[in-house]
């Protein structure tokens, strides 16, 4: 069976219980989501006794008893191997925060509809009504067989490093949580391609990031093991330094890797001479400590829908501009990202994403920009459709070399 990007929602505009006028009426956002964004589709037929026969009992039963001896044979016979579980405990959605399960479930059915558009990888959203780190971790783990991997999404900081940790090492299966890994993918190959435009390497840029929750610890993690030179981390109380005695567990070991130049102090200081400024926190970034940045600076604004700078200031001091937006150049979309990932991933049945994994799909996604590379262009668009194929080709390979692919 396959997630089918399909509508089924009715076409009726009057109001179930015969009240007042539904919302769709007044929003093409409502219309689109009612009855939901997806369905599920049957990949083969059942016309008439005989099918139903093979499909379903008697038929099913020998190759359940098929894989009950071998158990590796659910890949070959189940869907297993080419879909995701879309796990969320609807604590950290969108910019909107902790609003739920219930109320999640409408981004990650447009998650799982981007994996399938994007990737061809199936995908089913799991919204739980827990928020506990052991809760959370048990119930994945006692979902994980009927999934080859699992996206966890929009899990609040600092929970979500504890999930992910915890769930890579019970399962033998891809977890990937993308608000961390995906943002960190695009982000560097976007970098890499601002880089190579003026002349310059990864290891000659000082960075800053505004915003030490999911996004930007991984952003800052990712970009010092592809090379970075140096990158200071900024909260809501400033860089976050060694000599700070109200940092978390996540944020203490963050500031024994980063911020080499020894930093202190709040954000617009530190923007003083950096080469990269990267947002994933909102907020707005005051123009004069933009302008303060070294010339030819990149500056990668990426919250929504209001950019930290907006384009218009940042182009004024900046030789690269991206946002995480639709109508600006260089848009910052993990979509980019996490569909070729998992494509890769599950092609060659991969126990995990590894760091090598992940650069690779930068590289690859980098790369795919060539000789049209400019400053409006350091990063493809998502709908060109050689982004998913050169990122899943990349992932595979990578898993392989470094020994985590089973097939």
């Amino acid at each position: 069976m396959a997630a089918e990007i399909v509508n089924p929602r009715s076409d009726s505009n009057t109001d179930q219980d015969g009240g007042a006028e539904p919302l769709d009426s007044f929003d093409p956002a409502f219309a689109l989501h009612r009855g939901g964004k997806m369905a599920v589709q049957a990949t083969v037929p059942v016309r008439d006794k005989d099918d139903l026969s093979l499909a379903y009992t008697p038929g099913v039963a020998k190759v359940c008893s098929a894989i009950a001896e071998q158990p590796e044979l659910v890949h070959d016979y189940t869907w297993k191997s080419s879909v995701v579980a879309v796990v969320t405990d609807g604590t950290a959605v969108l910019g909107l925060g902790d609003i739920g399960p219930e109320a999640s479930l409408p981004v990650m059915e447009g998650k799982a509809i981007l994996f399938k558009q994007f990737g061809g990888v199936d995908a089913v959203p799991i919204a739980l009504d827990c928020t506990g780190v052991d809760e959370i971790v048990e119930t994945v783990a006692r979902l994980a067989p009927s999934f080859g991997g699992v996206n966890l999404e929009d899990i609040s900081a600092p929970r979500c490093f504890e999930i992910e940790r915890k769930l890579q090492e019970r399962l033998d299966i891809p977890v990937f949580h993308d608000d961390q890994h995906g943002t960190a993918v695009v982000t560097l190959a976007a970098l890499r391609n601002a880089a190579k435009l003026t002349g310059r390497s990864l290891g000659d840029l000082r960075a800053v990031i505004s915003g030490a929750g999911a996004a930007g610890v991984a952003i800052a993690k990712f970009l010092l093991e592809a090379g970075l030179g140096d990158v200071a981390v900024a909260d809501r109380k400033g860089v976050v330094s060694r000599d700070r005695d109200d940092l978390t567990d996540v944020k203490r070991e963050l500031a024994e890797i980063t911020n080499k130049a020894g930093i202190s102090g709040s954000l617009e200081s530190a923007l003083a001479g950096a080469d990269v400024f990267i947002g994933v926190s909102g907020g707005t970034v005051p123009e004069p400590a933009v302008a303060s940045m070294a010339e030819g600076a990149f500056v990668f604004a990426m919250a929504n829908p209001n950019p930290e700078v907006h384009p218009d200031i940042a182009h004024k001091y900046a030789a690269v501009v991206a946002t995480g937006r639709s109508d600006f150049p260089n848009q910052i979309n993990n979509v980019l990202a996490f569909p070729g990932i998992f494509a890769g991933a599950l092609q060659v049945r991969a126990s995990r994403i590894t760091e090598g994994m992940k650069i690779a799909a930068a590289d690859a996604l980098a790369a795919v920009v060539g000789d049209d590379l400019s400053a409006d262009y350091v990063i493809p668009s998502p709908f060109d459709e050689r982004v998913t194929p050169a990122v899943t080709a990349a992932v595979a390979a990578a898993a392989r070399a470094e020994g985590v692919a089973r097939r």
